[in-house]
């Protein structure tokens, strides 16, 4: 009795890291596979057996030696009567000529070796055996996927899907008895890794006359190579193909026709064959014979091809006597060369794709109204493409992506190693002018760039933006997508839980801040003894620490394992953290604008033993974990990030950890698909990333790192990545550079300053702007004066970029109010105060061909060089750092520390976090601390009220006057326009 082999048995031949061992033995089987011995040149293990003839003897079983026989010295179809070409040299030059290819474009990308995939269902090692050998002659690897000779046709598919999709596989072929070949299974094969020919795809291309645009079957192509290279004459024989079947039967029968022959088909049971026989010049024999049908009616001087591995084999007394016949056996053999040309060309295109390329992206037409209609309208009359196309026209494999629904996806992160080499594209950073409470519009320039680039300059770009918080879009600010025709689609999915980042921020973190409270609670109720018992509790007998509780250990110098020999004193100091609940800072969140939360009483409850506290809830993207999100390069550095965050300090004022809480690995876990970027598209088909959404006030207001570095490695060196940062350009200008850019190690490009006809009157002295308040008429009727006053505010911010050594485009973004001279002004004056130029854009009214002007700008600029530098040494002193800020960027005259931030700033210290970079958490409605103070503000103190840290996240984050870190909802919240077609399922009332 058989037993089917449990599972699938995968082995690994390294082609140059395995000893020469002996022959291994036939059959699949599990187990360390073994080097085979190549082939002496001119002897073949292609199973054959050849009959009895005049002056010719019989082989037996397996023939080893090379059996091409030639019994007449002319025949009809070779030139000039030469003898038949021995194979061997073709074969050779075939394997020297790919290992010689190999070698070329390893030298380019050392770490590249491509690798040939055989899936067996079966015992037959025939084709394994070949192949191994030549592929570790040309250098190649080879995985073997070897299944049952039960296996269904669904398990066999399934395996060849996943070969599909792992990048590693480069070509893809099958060993299966005929009873499994289906067209099912040969066209889940993809095509790229289809080095056998046999999917309709690279059938129909052939067919077609596109043969340098597909794989062709290597088993055909030995066929006629034979041939040619013996110098026989194809054109005009009558060639029959005689029991070949699908994929092997139609390439024979295009590439002798391609060579003017005329190509008989045949099986091998069927009343004509005889006769066929007779009249052939040329037989291919594609199957094995069965044993009844003799062939004693071929013609002298019949050129036979032997593409079945055991016809004339040792299980059949064919007859057949060789008088005047050619019998060519040795087509296994080469077809396995040219299987191994194959994969190395495959592996060829497969490197050309990863580098830079201009991405054959199909834009979506737009096709804009006037007047302009509301953003959801624009974004529903917007069919988007589905995100798997999208992610192949910008170059992302099938196993990079996760699909959420049909037009979201996370990207995973092993893109970067696969992108290792490729050079980075250009770095721009859209920020803008102090801006007026309505904002300026950053989003939809930063949107209407990459559609211009993209869709109308047809050059690489991708756009990288924050996620937008739910507090806002039902709050009063709305969402983050954009406007008019230049933004993300579908926007009410960019805007509502997207792929559900902050929904995981918000579950790590509070489980971290339940974990404090209960760490407080269950140290005050328990002695020493007992807390550490529960804490190492007994399992079968035996205690033992955990992983992070070795860690734990080790932090406080006690280099013990096991539990037991720990003295009571190193118990006390292991067990007892001692939190200090006045310096707790760690706040639970919530993504909802809830202003009652903003100071809450916890632990009232019975159960909870007399142990209340003060706290507050934060809204969810002003959590620290957010902030670790957009600044990790990685999923080690954001455990380590995690790890490290502060969220108190015991009672001799040493920082508590998460990691002395034990939760560092849970955070993780929770964290472990957010820190994947999310791809999305604008209304004209550009690729976005949406990823992260830190405050832009106690965090650095970027969106994250990790998104970044991807966007720039897909558009290749000498596309565009366009990020966005937070409120005016002193506050997220100047945090991207110092904390985001320096956390990255990225050097930005360019800066796009983006300022509009309005804020500048605001800042000229113009009337207050307030949101839900009609604006004045100074605004809507034309005002050079107040234009051109208010432009000290657009030159203050030109010169903070400056102090970066990063040239400055400026992108005035036009209303329909503006008015020609005020918009000449502007762009006059911008260029006066430094920019390398200024540009009115119009995306909002006609999308990216409102902004071609700007691309072609920004373009010059990158190509101008930038001077990159920080603004301050990390290490100066934290008081220093802050006062550098305050002086050079916001033009105040000192800085003033109350009591509270004076001890703080002691406190991190001597703690040992002096050494960080500065966040600073002041209004973004001013230059100053003052929001009433507009235009460009001198002299002033800038008040230090308190200072904080993210220590996880890696800044320190002084507060300039009072921070709400919890928003509330206005009088009418936007959600009172929302709401669902329960028929259509549409959102409705959404912007």
């Amino acid at each position: 009795m058989t037993t089917r082999l449990p599972g699938v048995f995968r082995q690994l031949r390294w082609a140059q890291q395995q000893p020469p061992a002996p022959r291994a033995p036939r059959g699949c089987r599990p187990g360390i596979a073994t080097r085979l011995p190549f082939p002496p040149w001119g002897s073949i293990q292609v199973p054959c057996r050849a009959g009895s003839g005049g002056g010719g003897s019989a082989g037996e079983g397996l023939l080893g030696q090379r059996r091409l026989q030639e019994r007449q010295s002319g025949s009809s179809g070779r030139a000039g009567g030469k003898a038949p070409l021995k194979p061997d040299a073709v074969v050779r030059e075939i394997i020297q000529n790919s290992k010689e290819v190999l070698s070329l474009l390893q030298k380019g990308n050392p770490a590249f070796k491509p690798v040939l995939a055989i899936v067996q269902a079966g015992d037959d090692n025939w084709m394994q055996e070949i192949n191994q050998n030549l592929a570790e002659e040309a250098g190649l690897n080879i995985t073997h996927v070897c299944l049952p000779p039960d296996t269904s046709e669904d398990e066999i598919i399934d395996e060849i899907l996943k070969l599909n999709e792992d990048a590693r596989i480069h070509g893809l072929a099958l060993q299966l008895s005929l009873s499994s070949f289906s067209n099912k299974i040969l066209n889940a094969l993809k095509p790229d890794k289809d080095v056998d020919g046999v999917t309709d795809i690279n059938l129909g291309k052939l067919v077609r006359g596109d043969a340098h645009e597909c794989f062709v079957s290597p088993t055909a192509r030995a066929v006629i190579e034979l041939l040619e290279k013996s110098e026989f004459i194809i054109d005009g024989k009558k060639v029959l193909v005689v029991g070949a079947h699908g994929p092997l039967e139609a390439a024979l029968q295009c590439l002798f026709q391609r060579k003017g022959a005329m190509t008989m088909i045949c099986p091998w049971k069927t009343p004509q064959l005889q006769s066929k026989l007779n009249e052939a010049e040329i037989v291919v024999i594609g199957s094995p014979k069965p044993d009844e049908i003799p062939l004693s009616c071929i013609q002298p001087r019949t050129t036979i091809l032997n593409c079945s591995h055991n016809f004339l084999s040792g299980k059949h007394e064919c007859g057949v006597q060789f008088n005047g016949l050619t019998v060519e056996d040795d087509v296994g053999l080469l077809a396995a060369a040219l299987r191994i040309q194959n994969v190395v060309n495959s592996g060829r295109r497969w490197l050309r794709e990863q580098q830079y390329r201009r991405w054959k992206l199909r834009s979506l037409k737009l096709q804009p109204l006037s007047p302009v209609p509301s953003d959801i309208e624009i974004s529903r009359g917007q069919t988007p493409k589905a995100v798997d196309v999208l992610a192949k026209e910008i170059g992302l494999l099938a196993d990079e992506i996760e699909i959420y629904g049909q037009s979201k996806a996370k990207v995973r992160l092993s893109l970067l190693e696969r992108l290792k080499d490729q050079a980075d594209g250009k770095y721009v950073l859209v920020a803008g002018i102090t801006p007026t409470p309505l904002g300026e519009g950053k989003s939809t320039v930063t949107i209407g760039l990459v559609q211009a680039l993209t869709a109308h300059l047809h050059v690489n770009s991708f756009a990288c933006l924050r996620q937008p918080s739910q507090g806002p879009t039902f709050g009063v600010k709305g969402g983050a997508a954009g406007g008019g025709y230049a933004q993300v689609i579908p926007m009410e999915e960019f805007n509502l839980h997207l792929t559900g980042d902050i929904h995981a921020i918000t579950a790590a973190n509070n489980l971290l801040a339940a974990a404090i409270d209960a760490r407080i609670l269950h140290e005050s109720t328990q002695t020493d003894k007992a807390l550490f018992n529960r804490l190492v509790p007994l399992v079968n007998g035996v205690r033992a620490f955990s992983g992070i509780q070795l860690n734990r250990l080790k932090k406080l110098g006690i280099n013990k394992t096991d539990p037991s020999t720990l003295t009571e004193e190193e118990m006390t100091r292991f067990a007892r953290l001692d939190i200090d609940p006045s310096t707790i800072t760690w706040q639970r969140v919530l993504d909802t604008n809830d202003r009652f939360l903003r100071k809450i009483t916890i632990g009232q409850a019975k159960t909870e033993k007399g142990f209340f506290r003060q706290a507050q809830f934060d809204i969810a993207v002003a959590s620290e974990i957010m902030a670790v999100l957009a600044l990790t390069d990685g999923l080690e550095d954001m455990k380590n990030r995690l790890r490290r965050m502060v969220v108190a300090s015991d009672k001799k004022g040493q920082p508590v950890t998460a990691e002395d809480l034990g939760v560092t690995g849970a955070l993780t876990v929770l964290m472990k698909d957010a820190i994947k970027p999310t791809l999305m598209q604008t209304l004209e088909g550009t690729p976005v990333f949406v990823h992260a959404g830190p405050f832009a006030n106690i965090a650095h207001g970027n969106s994250s790192v990790l998104a970044d570095k991807i966007a720039l490695k897909l558009v290749g060196g000498e596309g565009f990545v366009v990020t966005e940062a937070g409120f005016g350009a002193d506050i997220g200008m100047e945090k991207f550079f110092n904390i985001k850019c320096r956390a990255s190690g990225l050097v930005p490009n360019v800066v796009v300053l983006v300022a509009t006809v309005r804020a500048l009157k605001m800042h000229g002295g113009g009337p207050s702007v307030a949101a839900g308040i009609p604006l004045k008429k100074e605004y809507t009727e034309e005002n050079l004066q107040l234009v051109a006053d208010g432009c000290c505010n657009l030159k203050k911010q030109i010169q903070i970029a400056q102090l970066f050594g990063v040239p400055v485009v400026v992108a005035l973004n036009v209303f329909k109010s503006d008015t020609r001279a005020e918009i000449d002004l502007v762009c006059e004056l911008a260029k006066r105060a430094g920019a390398f130029d200024a540009v009115p854009c119009h995306h909002w009214s006609v999308g990216g061909r409102g902004s071609v002007d700007l691309a072609r700008a920004v373009r010059e600029a990158a190509n101008q060089g930038s001077h990159f530098g920080f603004l301050y040494d990390v290490q100066l002193p934290i008081v220093e750092k802050i006062r550098t800020i305050a002086q050079k960027v916001y033009g105040a005259q000192d800085i003033e520390l109350s009591p509270e931030a004076q001890s703080k700033i002691e406190r991190y210290t001597q703690q040992g976090f002096g050494n960080l970079p500065i966040c600073m958490a002041k209004t973004h409605l001013s230059l100053s601390h003052e929001p009433e103070k507009k235009g460009v503000p001198t002299g002033f103190i800038l008040p230090i009220s308190d200072v904080r840290a993210s220590i996880g996240a890696g800044f320190i984050y002084p507060l300039v006057g009072t921070m709400s870190t919890m928003p509330g909802l206005p009088t009418r919240p936007c959600f009172y326009d929302i709401d669902l077609d329960t028929e259509t399922e549409q959102v409705k009332g959404l912007f």
